[in-house]
This record gives structure tokens, sequence and C-alpha cells, in this order.
């Protein structure tokens, strides 16, 4: 597929996708959240890609959204019946919701590599990535708060599993800004890039290491991790146990040890295609 918000190229097992709206600072219009879990969605179920790297061009990573999807008639009525019009926003903003979810639902390890700007809605998205990396003039905010609204689409959920209350607390009274060097040592990002070009390179690395790598092996982590996450650490390992009993083969652990006891990379198979029931 073909996007009008992203461009989206598959090599050694590295999908790259880029926001391509630089001279809009790559604001969330309408077609971005139509088409981002398209996108996730596509990659994944081609089989071919083993991680996801998100980047953007210009100088900003995101702008955040673009305040016309939610003054498009057509989608969030301004006029008509209060509880009607209610219950189409509240299906609107979860509309908006998933789009953000398919980076965390996939299979694939998804990173994020952030220069620049990333405001409002950019802050939700990459929230639901994996890993955040960013370069030195990246700065963070929820800009939801100064534009009066409470931001809506995961920030909020997501981000107090990622830094101390307190501090998620502070950012999203006051809405200010928090720069790259305060995202590293809050652990909100893995690694500060000196520039855009560092910061791109150094994520592709990493996206290379994991490629490398068993992707059935890859895929449990991110399914333990996101579980984990969410549950009990009875009800965790529980469901680990569950999980290798029915996933866990010796293949690719035969595979790492021929590997490096001839000192060569292993060569794992990729996962099955993602197809619907009939399909062929």
């Amino acid at each position: 597929m073909t996007y009008k918000s992203f461009n989206v190229t598959l090599a050694d097992h590295i999908a790259h996708v880029q926001l391509a709206r630089p001279d809009a600072m790559n604001s969330m219009n309408a077609d971005f959240w139509l088409e981002l879990p398209l996108c996730m969605r596509e990659l994944e179920a081609s089989g071919e890609a083993r991680v996801i790297v998100i980047s953007s061009t210009g100088k900003h990573f995101s702008a955040g959204m673009d305040l016309g999807v939610f003054t498009n008639p057509k989608a969030v009525p301004m006029s008509g019946d209060p509880g009607r019009m209610a219950e189409n926003l509240r299906r609107v903003v979860m509309q908006l919701q998933a789009s953000l979810s398919s980076l965390e639902e996939v299979r694939l390890p998804v990173l994020v590599a952030i220069q620049g700007g990333c405001i409002g809605g950019a802050l939700d998205m990459v929230c639901a990535a994996d890993s955040r990396y960013c370069s030195a003039d990246a700065y963070f905010t929820i800009k939801e708060t100064e534009l009066g609204m409470t931001a809506d689409v995961g920030t909020l959920q997501r981000l107090p599993k990622l830094l101390p209350q307190g501090v998620v607390r502070e950012l999203a009274f006051t809405g200010r800004n928090f720069s790259a060097e305060e995202a590293k040592a809050l652990g909100f990002v893995n690694q500060v890039f000196a520039s855009h070009e560092e910061l791109l390179a150094g994520v592709m690395a990493i996206a290379a290491q994991i490629a490398k790598h068993s992707p059935l092996a890859v895929s449990g982590c991110k399914e333990m991790l996101n579980f984990s996450r969410d549950h009990s650490v009875a009800d965790s390992l529980k469901y680990m146990a569950t999980w290798q009993s029915g996933m866990f083969r010796p293949n690719d652990m035969m595979k790492t040890f021929q590997a490096k006891a001839t000192k060569t990379q292993a060569q794992f198979d990729g996962l099955f295609p993602v197809k619907g029931l009939f399909e062929q």
C-alpha cells in the first residue's frame, strides 16, 4: 500500500515508517489516523518485517493533532441532540485511541526516533511504542492542557506506567515542555543522540540487532512484557508458562548454538504472514 502520511520502506527485515508531511509539521490529520493502524497491520501481516522504526521528517517530529479532525462536521457534528452528539464524540475518541494502540498490539517491536517537538497527540503516539530515542533538540509536551482540554488518546493512561506519578501529574497539570535531557534522566527515552542523522543511524542499528534474533522469541518477549505490565506477577507467570508450553520449540535455539559454534549469524525463519480466515 501507499500512504499519504507516511513513507514506508522494508529492507533487511526492518520496516521504516517516516512521517512525511514536514511542511505541516507532520500534524496528525484525518489521513494519519486512518492510515497508521493500516500501516502497522500491513507490516505485521507481511511476515517480512521483524521490527518497525518510526521516524519523521523536517525540524519537528510532529505538532500533534490537526484540529481539522475535530472541526470536520461529518466526523464530529456540532449541532443536534446533545446525547447523540456525545455518543458520536465518544466513538470518535475511541477510534483515535485504537489507531495509536496499534503500535502496541502488533507482534513486532516498534522503536521511535524523535527529533524536535513531540507535541500533544504525538506524545500519545510515542507512549504506545516499545522504545523511544531522541535527538538533543527534542522536547515533549502534554499540549492539550494549555489548549483547555484533557489529553484523551493515551498519554494519561500510558505515561504513568513509564514515569513516576508525581512527574506525570506535574507535566499534565502544567503542560510545560520537558527536554531530551530530562526525558533521558526520567527513563522516558533510552538514548539521546547529538543530531537527527545520528539519531536515525543509531536507532536503525538497534533495529538491526533485534532483526537478527528469532522473530518468534522477540514476538514472545513483546507479548509477555505487555501482559505483565497490565497484570499481577502471579497471573503473568502463569501466562508465561502457558505460552511456553505452546510456543517453545528447540529449532531456533539449535540454530543459535550452531551459529555460535561456527562463529556465523543464525538464520531464522520468519513468522507466518497474518491472513484472514479464508485467505489463500
